[in-house]
């Protein structure tokens, strides 16, 4: 069975390998150096001694003496003794030894190099002679120039060895604490690093990232991670869509995205929110936004967004059908009340008065229908006004035509003109029922060459001119809580199309407010 490594433990074993490694090789190197440094000082040892015994009179003149062995063995012996050497060999030019170690192979020919020295030079060399290999010096005695012998001195390699084995405690001791050291370190950022991985291996990790990219391009609403030092940690694709985010929005803090209000600012401060409904740019976004924490820590927060706007441009559109089918069941209940008031008359005896009541009520909704219809071509926008009128006078509310509204074909989406227009007479309805009697909204809406112009006024109490911006950026709105989709949406909404159709609005307050829609034409002209 295999044994599952965390990437922590995996990384330890291979630092300590290269730990062992480094380390054993140093050491090698070191003795092999300490080697080296121990043969070239025995080397230059003993030719310091050879060069100094060389010198000497009284070995000079014994070189010239009938039996050269019987005084130089006892010096070269005793040379050998004080100097801790292990040979101390005198010769003649043809190599026959005057003293040896070894007392038997005095007069046998001494093995090595020694022409240098018959040339009047000096030879240091690692040679094996008759005891074994040894680092030796030859250098020639001379007398008034002339090569009368050669003296040669050497130490064996065992006892260099010997002697560089001593040092190896004190190398290993160095070494091994060396390599505990190291090994510690390295267990500490091992488990530095087990923290941090959570213990988990490389294949682990490798499938947690996977799995955390694939579910990141994958997932249908946008999520944001900002860290404690107010940075973008993290933005998926349709977070970046949403957002409109630059490629290398992660890593730059929020007030560096420039992002739109109140946006920012709930990403800057960091505060929980649910399914808070906000206008953004173009889009109505649902913004949940979480603290982050990992074992009681903070690590920022994880915002995530829902695209919402489509939703809300339905709910709008639900809205305006829900009050058309709300006007029409009041008014079918009122034609019942008025066809029954006719019958009764009529049975009373007085047609005369049913006939005058039906005119009367006839007149006034034919009346509204052709004007609408006469100076609004757009079904669309002709269909909204009607509605919106039998809505407020439902409300008791008065819905005005002006006489100048003149409507031709628009370049504007029947959805964009059911959101902007509903919207605005219902936010002027709201308005004017908020007021004291006589309640009343004007209209007036013109078109050319596909643009709108659209005024809508209500004799509502008005609008403090410092929270107009507010109106729209920030979802103003006056109504009571528990509306279904949201509240104060309505003139977000408004703000969006304008914004989308490059459109401007213009809010007056005067004894009621005055919203002026301009959308301009087709070819950009003027008005």
């Amino acid at each position: 069975m295999r044994v599952r490594m965390s990437l922590a433990r995996q990384l330890f074993v291979l630092q300590l390998a290269v730990i062992v490694f480094l380390v054993g090789t140093g050491a090698l190197l070191a003795f092999l150096d300490a080697r080296r440094a121990s043969e070239v000082g025995a080397g230059r040892r003993v030719m310091t001694l050879a060069a100094g015994l060389a010198r000497v009179p009284a070995v000079r003149e014994a070189m010239t003496e009938p039996d050269p062995s019987a005084v130089l063995q006892p010096l070269a012996e005793s040379v050998r003794t004080a100097t801790d050497t292990d040979f101390v060999v005198f010769m003649a030019p043809d190599r026959t030894r005057y003293s040896h170690p070894v007392p038997e192979r005095i007069g046998q020919r001494f093995i090595g190099t020694v022409a240098p020295s018959l040339a009047g030079g000096t030879v240091t060399e690692t040679y094996e002679g008759t005891l074994g290999p040894s680092v030796r010096a030859v250098v020639p005695i001379t007398e008034d120039g002339e090569v009368i012998g050669l003296l040669s001195i050497g130490i064996l390699q065992r006892e260099i060895g010997k002697e560089l084995l001593q040092r190896v405690p004190v190398l290993l001791a160095v070494s091994s604490g060396a390599l505990g050291l190291a090994a510690l370190g390295s267990l500490f950022i091992s488990r530095r690093l087990s923290r941090q991985t959570l213990g988990l291996g490389p294949a682990e990790i490798t499938r947690i990232y996977e799995q955390h990219d694939a579910v990141l391009h994958a997932v249908a609403e946008g999520l944001l991670i900002v860290d404690l030092d107010g940075k973008l940690a993290l933005a998926n694709d349709e977070a970046r869509r949403l957002l409109d985010l630059p490629t290398d929005a992660e890593g730059k803090t929020v007030a560096e995205l420039a992002l739109d209000e109140p946006l920012g600012s709930m990403l800057t401060e960091q505060a929980q929110v649910s399914d808070e409904l906000i206008v953004y740019r173009d889009r109505v976004l649902v913004v949940n936004e979480e603290r982050a924490e990992k074992d009681g820590r903070r690590l920022g927060t994880v915002t995530t967004l829902r695209d919402h706007t489509e939703l809300e441009e339905l709910s709008g559109e639900l809205d305006s059908a829900r009050g058309f089918a709300e006007a029409l069941r009041a008014q079918a209940h009122e034609s019942a009340n008025r066809l029954h008031t006719v019958v009764t008359l009529i049975e009373l005896g007085q047609p005369e008065r049913a006939v005058e009541l039906a005119t009367v009520e006839l007149a006034s909704a034919q009346q509204l229908a052709d004007q609408v219809v006469g100076a609004v071509a757009e079904p669309t926008l002709a269909a909204v006004l009607l509605g919106k009128s039998a809505q407020a006078h439902e409300k008791g509310v008065e819905l005005a035509i002006t006489d100048d509204t003149d409507v031709g074909d628009v370049a504007i989406d029947s959805r964009d003109l059911v959101t902007l227009v509903g919207n605005l007479i219902d936010n002027a309805i709201d308005a004017a029922l908020a007021a004291p009697p006589p309640r009343r909204v004007t209209v007036t809406a013109r078109s050319v060459d596909g643009g709108l112009w659209l005024t809508v006024t209500d004799t509502g109490t008005g609008v403090d001119a410092a929270r107009v911006e507010e109106m729209f950026t920030r979802g103003f709105s006056t109504k009571p809580e528990g509306a279904p989709h949201g509240r104060g949406l309505g003139l977000a909404l408004v703000k969006q199309i304008i914004t989308r159709y490059g459109g401007s609005v213009d809010v007056t307050s005067d004894n009621g407010t005055t919203f002026d829609v301009e959308l301009p034409p087709r070819d950009g002209g003027a008005r």
